[in-house]
């Protein structure tokens, strides 16, 4: 397992990323996590702002759908339209029931669709079983060369 790759967290809701990061402790995921609120700071910190770099690219990208600024189908449309960002491993973490949120994640090729539980317990099991599975189990695919 790569524990220097970054976990990137979009996540709007400040008690779900509290909930999420007291899980991964929990879990012992020993990752850093980076946590921006909206779609658009998701897209500047994996493309850069005009005239910055962009931030490491993350082992693994959690989702929300119901952003600000820019929703997460959006985001997740435009990770896949760039060569950086195509094959970034991306789990929608949401707490959308909506079954056209569910089918456009995987039309844009989302790697997996969780809905949030609502127990603590719960929650922290969820975050375990993808700690395990995407950050130990899962091969991703080779970082792209930097463009």
């Amino acid at each position: 397992m790569n524990c220097t790759a970054p976990i990137l967290l979009v996540e709007d809701s400040q008690d779900d990323v509290d909930l999420t990061l007291r899980a991964f402790r929990k879990q012992n995921v020993a990752n850093p996590v980076v946590v921006v609120r909206d779609g658009v700071e998701a897209l500047d910190y994996l493309h850069g702002r005009e005239g910055s770099e962009p931030g490491a690219l993350p082992l693994l990208v959690l989702l929300d759908i119901n952003l600000p600024r820019l929703g997460g189908i959006e985001v997740l449309r435009r990770l896949r339209a760039h060569a950086r960002t195509s094959l970034l491993n991306v789990v929608v973490l949401t707490s959308s029931k909506e079954d056209e949120d569910v089918v456009a994640s995987y039309e844009l090729r989302a790697n997996s669709y969780i809905r949030k539980p609502v127990d603590f317990d719960q929650f922290v099991d969820v975050i375990g079983h993808l700690g395990l599975y995407w950050l130990l189990l899962n091969q991703p695919p080779p970082v792209p060369a930097q463009s």
